[in-house]
């Protein structure tokens, strides 16, 4: 049985949102399925980034990109299914990497 959300419009009815995912989604804002149909996975996952200041594993990512895919088109889909997508993009260079601006500024050399 499962213990998802009837409320459609509550982020824990989508498949791959559990209490972490939602904390996360939470922290960034977004609180409707709704919301998250406009949303961008590169754009929360850099915001989240920037949020904590340390880097969100990958496949966070990839849970970003299932629950958007689902807010927006209904489908449900695992997250794993995102992951080859991202990582070809990681292998050409256009997975998201921060701004470099505080707190990722790179550091300087020769201190």
């Amino acid at each position: 049985m499962s213990r998802k959300s009837a409320d459609p419009e509550a982020l824990g009815s989508l498949r791959n949102v559990g209490p972490a995912t939602a904390a996360d989604f939470a922290a960034l804002g977004v609180t409707r399925v709704s919301e998250l149909a406009r949303a961008d996975a590169d754009a929360l996952y850099l915001s989240l980034w920037e949020r904590t200041g340390a880097r969100p594993d990958p496949c966070v990512h990839d849970t970003f990109a299932a629950a958007i895919h689902q807010a927006k088109t209904g489908e449900a889909r695992d997250w794993w299914s995102f992951t080859a997508a991202r990582k070809a993009r990681q292998r050409a260079g256009s997975f998201p990497f921060p701004p470099a601006s505080p707190p990722f500024a790179a550091p300087r050399q020769g201190l």
